[in-house]
């Protein structure tokens, strides 16, 4: 594969329009995807604390393995998909204690399912999610702060570079990995830090793999591409493209959301600003992550798949490529969603709901119980601070992920944990399993209308 002009083109030169799913919570795992709250790495090592360091690895590896195979590469196959992105953490490839000693076992597990996808047609795309030193600020990066000191530190960004070039070497002559996405949504408050280091990843990238196509995210969240000068080429300038009523947050569709009135013309509208930049350069247009979240209540989940059927009508009006989040998880997002008599959801539904009441998951959940005490402090942040507004989001993102994603969330990564206390190997292992397809439910209607818009048109 390679891009040609604004389209992808195969070796023949026949064009593609990927169109695919990103596979969430797997080689990076995520709160909201698997249940646990705070971030992968307090949630590992609260886990192994409790688990030990044999049970704890029994445990891990048996869900990586659950979590995608076969049966899961011909169910997305089988909706006429064509691509699976795939988003992976730095820490199965790299330990903190000894940086720059790559642990090539970590590619174990990425090549099995590069494998499983390639035998059902599904060609690859490697996504770097979470990079040493966290590259934005929230947990998806796997920071346990706020702050995304990727940026701030020369010797992080030597990590990702080092990697890279690893990563680039191994994959350097595999045709089934459509290319790479060496960051997953950059949040650089400095422009030019984004810049330079983007600069040293393609520089590095292409003097091993000259080949492979390079998916670029925007900066603040693949939303912002000023980051960029010059052509690059074999590039795209990937977006990412939520609806704001798509949120678990989010308001009625059409209706107002966060104070401005939401349809499907807003929706285009947003769209052509967040791919301004690939039609500049006509270069492809690719959404590398979309898609609502939906909440269990009928009427607002009716809205959901509305916005979905929208976005569906929007890109291929367009010819845009996407990939949608996610595959599978315990049910805000999933085509696939684990089934809630397995022995992970009745062991840990409980925990859930009570992240989601105290709203410790800033994406899936609502936080009803704690806007007592969320609500006046906002009120005081505003009365004694009106002028404040960090990067990326403003105050009240910032105060939120303080007080909800840390202060709430950490202290429940150890109640995550301790729900793990006693339980033996057959234990663990029927924990893991639970996240295999035999064990989840398909969300029949949001299959049935991406297997809809897949069958209208070449792929």
């Amino acid at each position: 594969m390679r891009t040609e002009g604004n389209r992808f083109v195969d070796g023949d030169g026949v064009p593609v329009r990927l169109r695919g799913v990103g596979l969430g919570g797997w080689m990076n795992m995520e709160n909201f995807i698997t249940g646990y709250a705070a971030n992968e790495s307090l949630m590992r090592s609260t886990v192994r604390a409790v688990l030990g360091r044999d049970r704890s690895e029994l445990f891990f590896d048996r869900l990586l393995t659950a979590f995608f195979g076969e049966d899961d590469a011909e169910l997305l196959a089988g909706l006429g998909m064509n691509c699976v992105r795939i988003p992976v953490n730095y820490r199965h490839f790299e330990d903190d204690a000894r940086p720059f000693e790559f642990i090539h076992d970590g590619f174990r597990q990425l090549d099995r399912v590069i494998d499983a996808c390639a035998r059902h047609g599904l060609m690859t795309v490697i996504d770097l999610h979470a990079l040493p030193g966290a590259q934005n600020h929230h947990w998806h990066s796997d920071n346990s702060t706020h702050r995304p000191m990727f940026w701030e530190h020369p010797h992080f960004q030597d990590r990702a570079v080092a990697l890279w070039e690893v990563i680039a070497d191994r994959y350097k002559d595999d045709a089934r990995v459509v290319g790479y996405n060496p960051i997953n949504e950059p949040a650089g408050e400095s422009r030019t830090a984004v810049r330079t280091v983007y600069r040293r990843l393609v520089d590095a990238i292409r003097a091993v793999d000259p080949r492979h196509i390079l998916f670029l995210d925007g900066n603040t969240y693949s939303t912002e591409f000023d980051v960029f000068d010059g052509e690059l080429d074999n590039v795209v300038y990937a977006c990412h493209d939520y609806a704001a009523p798509g949120f678990v947050r989010g308001g009625d569709y059409p209706g107002i959301t966060d104070g401005r009135y939401v349809d499907k013309a807003a929706l285009a509208e947003k769209f052509r600003q967040r791919t301004e930049y690939s039609r500049k350069t006509n270069t492809p247009v690719w959404v590398g992550e979309w898609g609502p979240v939906y909440t269990g209540d009928e009427r607002r989940d009716a809205m959901r798949y509305q916005i979905l059927a929208d976005q569906l009508d929007i890109y291929r009006e367009d010819q845009a490529s996407w990939s949608i989040w996610t595959y599978k998880d315990i049910g805000t997002h999933g085509i696939a969603v684990v089934k809630p008599d397995s022995a992970y959801r009745r062991r840990f539904d409980d925990f859930v709901a009570k992240k989601n009441r105290l709203g410790a998951d800033r994406w899936g959940s609502e936080g009803h119980d704690i806007r007592p005490v969320s609500e006046p402090f906002q009120a005081k942040l505003e009365q004694e601070f009106p002028a404040f507004s960090p990067y990326p989001w403003g105050r009240r993102e910032w105060a939120d992920t303080l007080l909800l994603n840390i202060t709430v969330a950490e202290p429940l990564a150890y109640e995550y944990a301790e729900l793990f206390r006693g339980l033996g190997d057959d234990d663990v292992i029927a924990l893991a399993d639970s996240f295999a397809l035999a064990n989840c439910d398909r969300r029949v209607p949001l299959a049935d209308r991406l297997r809809a818009d897949l069958a209208d048109g070449p792929s």
